[in-house]
């Protein structure tokens, strides 16, 4: 999110808010929930599974999704181009004013929605896609022996005591 322009923060989760509160209040400790689980027509199931007691990760632990709801946040900063004349000093020292002119956009996050969006897709699916990879890797290759054989190294290789 960083790599898009104007952008100045990004924080997953409680994010800075997080950095003010000691770690045994925001860890995200494991706790059993129960979940419905849908079986098409055979009707909705009860189960039991893990999850975070309070989710201050934004769904992500270590990189890894923790099956919770994925939230972050970005913040734009406003554009320096405005329609506003400007005090400025030029390379001389002298003050001036600066007064730029044509069409600026006053703010920049109505265009940044839908570019946030569509890099926030594009980070999921690329997670999603490694993840496909390593797992039909698994099928391709043959399983490896326990212990693979290895070569001598060079420091090892003894010629009548001469390395």
């Amino acid at each position: 999110m960083l790599s898009i322009p104007a952008t100045k923060g990004f924080e997953i989760g409680s994010g800075f808010g997080g950095c003010e509160v000691p770690g045994s209040i925001h860890n995200d400790p494991f706790v059993p929930a129960n979940v419905e689980v849908r079986n098409g027509a055979a009707g909705a199931t009860s189960t039991t599974r893990l999850t975070t007691k309070t989710n201050n990760s934004g769904g992500i632990q270590g990189g890894i999704s923790n099956g919770a709801s994925i939230y972050f946040r970005v913040a734009f900063k406003p554009p320096a181009t405005i329609g506003q004349a400007q005090t400025t000093s030029t390379y001389a020292f002298e003050e001036g004013v600066l007064e730029a002119k044509g069409r600026h956009d006053p703010c920049v996050v109505p265009r940044a929605v839908p570019i946030v969006e569509s890099m926030s897709a594009l980070v999921i699916m690329d997670a999603l896609m490694a993840q496909y990879a390593r797992e039909s890797a698994k099928t391709l290759l043959p399983p490896l022996p326990k212990t693979l054989p290895t070569r001598p190294t060079i420091g090892s290789i003894t010629n009548g005591g001469n390395a």
